[in-house]
């Protein structure tokens, strides 16, 4: 019985390690000295990120880390933000686990894993990118989401990314098109010696039409960047072509950027086809509801469709160029967001495609071992995936077409 015991101990002593390693606990950090510069979030509170050392050879590489959570188009919807984490640094969580490419265990990261890691928290509604001067007379909100990106990375340099040798700037969904819309910018406010790339994951929105026809990203878009007065922190080269609204949809910028990046995508995003594709304006009788919530419950029509959504989405994607700087993973899953979780980034059973996973793509990219440009083939062709399930929508789609139910009009 004791042998018994101890044996059930040491099994779940390896099980905690084996779940440990996974991923790890960070602490928040406030930057209270931002808000005297008016680097604040929505309602005033100071930015936060989470830091995690780099170790070894890491010690002068950094990987920043952009968080997502949607858009808030209108004074509403970004006061509704305000009394939660992604609107006020009050609500966020103080400790938050890092994982996948954040990972500090070589096994399960090992290209970045002793880099120095940063996690920017998301708390101004504009992908990084507003400024508005004047506080909201109203609603006391502040507009200021391109500050908020300007004091976090120098407070970043003062703790040493300022002499790094080699930097990453990343994100996830809002975050990741941050990533791009800030990439150039942020190679510009680096050192000059330091090498500067950039990665977004599930960052890449495209300007689609709706199963009505309607193109209500485009319209919403152009509200969030009026709101927030965005436009002086989108790339000039395209917002001196088109309205600066447009210049939230990478398409129309990637062309442009000078600087190395890699596009991480689901060609089935699911927030995309929830959102652009499918959202509730547009299905006003909840047909698509059991296909939004798990692709294998699609009918044929429907699959006819979203691969006609995948179609237009690589057709989007081919505006980055051929460069060898830059690079892409388009695989055919039904996700958003693979970078950050360690099932999707480098695990027993992750997504593989051209006999690469994730992490192996990104990080032949990186470091210059090859030229990654992977493409998987049509849905249901990868038996990798792990595509997203879900009874309710996940938490960006209620955040745009709940709360800003006034622009998509979505059933209750």
């Amino acid at each position: 019985m004791d042998r018994m015991r101890i044996c059930v101990v040491v099994f779940l002593g390896i099980c905690l390690l084996s779940v440990q390693v996974e991923s790890y606990d960070v602490n928040i950090t406030y930057l209270e000295s931002a808000v005297i510069t008016g680097a604040v979030c929505l309602d005033g509170s100071p930015p936060a990120y989470h830091f995690s050392a780099g170790f070894d050879r890491g010690v002068d590489n950094w990987l920043v880390f952009l968080e997502g959570g949607g858009w808030c188009d209108t004074p509403n919807s970004c006061l509704y933000r305000k009394n939660t984490r992604l609107g006020s640094s009050k609500y966020m969580e103080t400790n938050i686990s890092f994982s996948g490419i954040l990972n500090n265990n070589p096994n399960s990261n090992p290209d970045f894993f002793d880099w120095n890691k940063v996690k920017i928290r998301y708390c101004d509604g504009s992908s990084f990118t507003g400024d508005m001067e004047e506080v909201d007379p109203k609603t006391k909100l502040h507009y200021r989401g391109g500050r908020i990106f300007e004091a976090v990375i120098d407070a970043l340099k003062e703790i040493g990314m300022n002499h790094a040798e080699n930097v990453l700037l990343s994100g996830c969904s809002a975050g990741g098109l941050a990533a791009i819309l800030q990439c150039d910018h942020f190679r510009n406010i680096m050192p000059g010696r330091t090498n500067v790339k950039c990665l977004a994951d599930a960052g890449y929105f495209i300007n689609a039409k709706s199963i009505d026809g309607t193109k209500y990203m485009q319209n919403y878009y152009r509200q969030v960047v009026r709101t927030h007065q965005s436009a002086k922190n989108l790339p000039s080269s395209c917002t001196s072509k088109m309205n600066p609204g447009l210049c939230f949809f990478p398409e129309n910028v990637v062309s442009e950027i000078q600087t190395p990046l890699f596009l991480l995508n689901a060609a089935y995003d699911s927030w995309q086809i929830k959102n652009i594709l499918a959202p509730g304006v547009a299905d006003p009788h909840g047909i698509w509801d059991n296909c939004k919530a798990d692709i294998t419950r699609c009918s044929s029509d429907q699959l006819r469709i979203m691969q006609g959504f995948r179609s237009e989405f690589l057709k989007a994607v081919e505006k980055i160029g051929h460069a060898s700087s830059k690079g892409m993973f388009i695989n055919s899953c039904y996700a958003h967001c693979q970078s950050g979780i360690q099932e999707t980034w480098l695990a027993e059973g992750s997504p593989v495609v051209a006999n690469s996973s994730i992490s192996k793509a990104v990080g032949d990219w990186y470091t210059d071992r090859d030229r990654v440009r992977i493409i998987d083939c049509p849905y249901p062709c990868d038996s990798t995936c792990h595509n997203d399930i879900s009874h309710i929508p996940d938490q960006d789609f209620l955040l745009v077409n709940v709360i800003n139910n006034w622009v998509f009009k979505s059933r209750s």
